[in-house]
């Protein structure tokens, strides 16, 4: 059984933590790793979730797509490099300019969009995958991603920037790092969990199923333990360690480039799921676009009323 699911619970038992700790820091006037304040306002909450999500997504379907190239097609680390480059760039491109939509879409609809074009790229990557990578639809749903996770990852820091005192300007980077740090990780172990969770299920109903492969076979083989392994490997181990005679072993390649092609489609299917609930904390951005964006950076900071933040009235004359 794969250790994510207790390593993920175990996150969130830690972060609960953590956040306790910071707590008791605070009341305690010690030194915390970022200021608490960062996070008092609905909208700094809800771009620190949303980043997280994006974050979270990211990595995973950076996780995922080297398990494709390299496993399912074989393909060497520098191909893969190579296959990539296209998602890398478009994560430059939206990141460096989404600034430039700012006068027409404010940070909430931004945020939308955003989600929807990752979820949406994710969706179609899923579906269009084979063994073969020249797909054209395969690039152009790597673009769609990277566009929307670049502007996503920027326009995040952007509003926690805007929605925070000038002097909290250190701690929003330092929020930002610690959720990152979070999000990668939790996203490289949900991939993973999704992707050898699917291929074991699908191994071990396929193989059970088939005609060509008996029970006596079955079980000289590690189905517990099924992992991604390219058909090379496969047939080497089948040859050495078990009984099975060529027809078998040519069966036993079979299921497993379906099953594994199978369990990515999978783990994208619910990564574009996982990218949709994006949406809900994306609306709880700022509706202001440029031109509108309080001058003072402290928004929602202060319960002050209007009479409060107004100017006083000029004193008498010759003070």
């Amino acid at each position: 059984m794969s250790p994510a699911p207790l390593m993920i619970i175990a996150g969130v038992v830690v972060g609960q933590a953590f956040f306790t700790w910071m707590r008791r820091q605070r009341a305690n006037e010690k030194p915390t790793l970022f200021a608490i304040e960062t996070l008092d306002t609905p909208k700094e909450r809800s771009a620190t979730f949303a980043l997280l999500v994006i974050a979270a997504v990211g990595p995973a379907v950076n996780f995922l797509l080297p398990l494709y190239i390299q496993i399912v097609q074989g393909r060497t680390t520098m191909e893969t490099a190579i296959a990539i480059v296209p998602y890398a760039v478009a994560i430059f491109i939206g990141a460096t300019f989404v600034v430039r939509v700012y006068g027409t879409l404010s940070p909430r609809q931004i945020g939308r969009y955003g989600f929807g074009m990752v979820a949406v790229g994710v969706i179609v990557l899923a579906y269009t995958i084979n063994n073969e990578w020249g797909t054209p639809m395969v690039v152009v749903s790597l673009l769609v991603i990277g566009l929307g996770e670049g502007s996503l990852l920027t326009l995040m820091f952007n509003v926690l920037v805007s929605a925070s005192p000038k002097e909290l300007s250190g701690d929003v980077g330092a929020l930002r790092g610690t959720v990152n740090n979070l999000a990668t990780g939790l996203g490289t172990a949900i991939a993973s969990l999704l992707a050898i969770a699917a291929l074991g299920i699908i191994v071990n109903t396929t193989v059970k199923e088939s005609p060509v492969i008996p029970p006596s076979l079955v079980d000289q083989m590690e189905l517990d333990t099924v992992d991604f392994i390219d058909n090379d490997e496969l047939e080497a181990v089948l040859e050495q360690e078990t009984t099975a005679t060529d027809a078998q072993i040519k069966e036993a390649v079979r299921i497993n480039t379906d099953a594994r092609l199978h369990a990515l489609k999978i783990s994208f299917q619910v990564l574009a799921g996982l990218a949709l609930l994006g949406i809900i904390p994306a609306g709880g951005l700022p509706p202001y676009r440029r031109g509108e964006i309080p001058t003072d950076l402290n928004v929602g900071k202060s319960d002050a009323t209007e009479e409060e933040r107004s100017p006083p009235p000029p004193g008498p004359a010759g003070d």
